[in-house]
């Protein structure tokens, strides 16, 4: 018994084995490994220090988990704007080129403004809104 009492104390203090893990590898309760433990002077110490240790690498390992979220959260909102950016240099690029824009570039444009004949498979423009000369009553959509 006492024997046993010297290896808990040498695996808790000097291996620096958690008290769950000791009873498990004797086989007996976590109770029991913890009243062997505080009957020595050195118990209320040690535990005072792994239990500081303990909240400080809880402190790191929260610090660094919002680190990596935010460092993920600002590389998503990267992707989005580089993808608006596109979109933008697309459409000024169409905007600005040619005096007049091709169909689908209006149509793009306008989406509202048309709907899809699946018959004629074509998109027609919604006569309700009124439609000046130039804007295209029907857009063919051509399937390659």
């Amino acid at each position: 018994m006492e024997d046993r009492n010297k290896q808990i104390l040498d695996m808790y203090f000097i291996e620096k084995i958690k008290p769950v893990d000791i009873a498990k590898k004797f086989e007996i309760a976590k109770s029991t490994v913890t009243r062997v433990l505080q009957k020595d002077s050195r118990y209320i110490k040690i535990k005072q220090e792994r239990k500081a240790e303990n909240q400080e690498k809880h402190k790191q390992y929260t610090n660094d988990y919002n680190k990596t979220k935010k460092k993920n959260i600002q590389q998503k909102n990267n992707a989005d704007d580089l993808v608006l950016r596109n979109m933008h240099n697309q459409a000024s690029m169409e905007m600005s080129k040619p005096k007049r824009l091709n169909n689908m570039a209006y149509r793009n444009w306008n989406k509202s403004a048309f709907t899809y004949n699946e018959k004629k498979k074509r998109y027609e423009f919604r006569e309700e809104l009124g439609r000046s000369y130039d804007v295209p009553k029907y857009i063919k959509v051509e399937v390659l």
